[in-house]
């Protein structure tokens, strides 16, 4: 029986929801970075062979660990489906002599690097600045127009954003920004593999995003992605995610599959994105590209990543299409052949709807709920309404438990200030659309006000 080597760390799609993919094409051997979220540790010793999780000291050398593991397990495939191990997967892979993202894969991975990438092939994107000390970043608003948005090069799901409207702004944009990948790093959500990586930034210009003559309905935020997958270094596009509009500064509040989009807007905007993927030289991966709309038909690459979607991305693409894109891609990499998506999958084609909403304690303005309140997936399940055939989960792995005070909401630290991830099932994406929007409205006046003596429920 063939074996994959399974890396395990923060961000990526559920690690519950990933592993019984992979456990179903391969025995499985897991390599836990980070600790396994407690929904999750007892599945994981049923459907593994194998779990490993390694000291602090182990870690240093993450690729020669990631080798080591797996030679002893006699692994076939090495995968991973967070951000912050992709760089270390690819070069063990690469020494290992297994298919994977490729020499290239940092690309994909340190923004700079990947914004200078597409500078080179002249593809349209912000106007943008690496910076490294607080001087570099005075140079570099001097140089580019403002608004500014600083991120960190390394980073993911919106952490350390800072927007600067004017040169006034700089020096508190740059003290948050490095407190806040600190504070990430504590949490588990830093790179694994390049060191001193939270020290690394970049600014760039924010372009005048609109949804406006992309999509019919309101609701719809100015940006998309493309998911798809690197077979043997061909880009295959998958389908078209679409947004809610992101919490200031640009924190994610939803994703929708499928966007409900023209087939010559979503042509356009593929196309684009198969610019940015080949321009990077990715081989075997997952990728999600994202891209901002504008007006006039304008397009601007934002970013694009050697994995598959986070949070609920890929089981929103399994429950609309059918397609089992971990499964697939497992399988391609221990060899054996996989009936990609011919082109990419409209929303004709999609069986329904499904979204995934990041509980944030904001309105749907992005104003601060008036007081703190307390996390209940069962009164949100039983108070808020949804249209007719819709059904409304709670993804426990990525949810703090029931009876947890919902965190004051942080610009600076973004999705680390989350409460829970829900999942929408309906009809399709306009309702989902509409159901969410309903819910944000409504979660700061049904759930619990948080009191003094707020205990968290088991």
């Amino acid at each position: 029986m063939s074996k994959v080597l399974f890396v395990y760390a923060k961000g990526g799609p559920p690690l519950g929801y990933a592993l019984s993919r992979v456990a179903a094409r391969s025995a499985v051997h897991l390599l836990a970075l980070s600790a396994l979220p407690p929904t999750v540790a007892a599945s994981a010793d049923r459907l593994c062979a194998s779990v490993l999780c390694p000291a602090e000291s182990e870690r240093r050398d993450l690729v020669s660990l990631i080798v080591s593991r797996a030679q002893a397990v006699g692994a076939d495939a090495v995968v991973t489906f967070s951000e912050y191990a992709v760089v270390a997967v690819a070069e063990a892979c690469e020494k290992l002599g297994l298919a994977g993202a490729g020499g290239c894969c940092a690309l994909a991975r340190d923004k700079r690097m990947m914004r200078r990438t597409w500078q080179e092939r002249g593809i349209s994107q912000p106007r943008f600045r690496p910076v490294a000390t607080a001087q570099d970043l005075h140079d570099a608003a001097a140089a580019l127009r403002f608004p500014l948005l600083l991120k960190a090069a390394w980073s993911a799901g919106s952490t350390a954003h800072r927007t600067l409207r004017s040169a006034e702004d700089v020096p508190a944009a740059w003290e948050r920004a490095r407190e806040v990948m600190a504070e990430s790093a504590q949490l588990g959500y830093a790179e694994l593999h390049v060191a001193d990586a939270g020290a690394d930034f970049l600014v760039e210009e924010i372009v005048p995003g609109t949804a406006t003559g992309w999509f019919d309905q309101e609701g719809w935020g100015d940006y998309v992605s493309v998911e798809g997958v690197v077979v043997d270094g061909a880009f295959r596009p998958v389908c078209l995610s679409g947004r809610m509009p992101t919490v200031e500064p640009f924190t994610e509040r939803a994703g929708i599959t499928p966007a409900a989009l023209p087939d010559d807007a979503q042509r356009r905007i593929v196309a684009l994105a198969r610019e940015a993927v080949d321009a990077l030289g990715l081989q075997n991966c997952g990728t999600h590209t994202e891209i901002k709309l504008g007006a006039d038909g304008q397009m601007w690459v934002i970013e694009t990543a050697a994995r598959f979607g986070g949070a609920m991305t890929v089981p929103q693409i399994e429950e609309v299409f059918g397609l089992d894109l971990i499964g697939m891609l497992t399988d391609h990499l221990l060899g054996r052949p996989v009936s990609w998506p011919a082109e990419v999958r409209t929303p004709q084609e999609a069986h329904g709807a499904a979204g995934s909403l990041v509980v944030l304690a904001v309105d749907g303005a992005g104003d601060a709920w008036p007081d703190q309140r307390v996390w209940d997936f069962p009164t949100v399940r039983d108070a808020v309404p949804l249209s007719a055939g819709s059904h409304l989960s709670v993804v426990a792995e990525n949810s703090l438990p029931d009876g947890a005070p919902v965190p004051v909401y942080d610009p600076a630290a973004g999705a680390n200030t989350m409460a829970a991830l829900c999942l929408l099932s309906a009809t399709d994406p306009e309702t989902v659309i509409h159901d969410f929007r309903n819910l944000v409205d409504a979660l700061p006046r049904v759930l619990p006000t948080a009191g003094p003596t707020t205990e968290v429920r088991a």
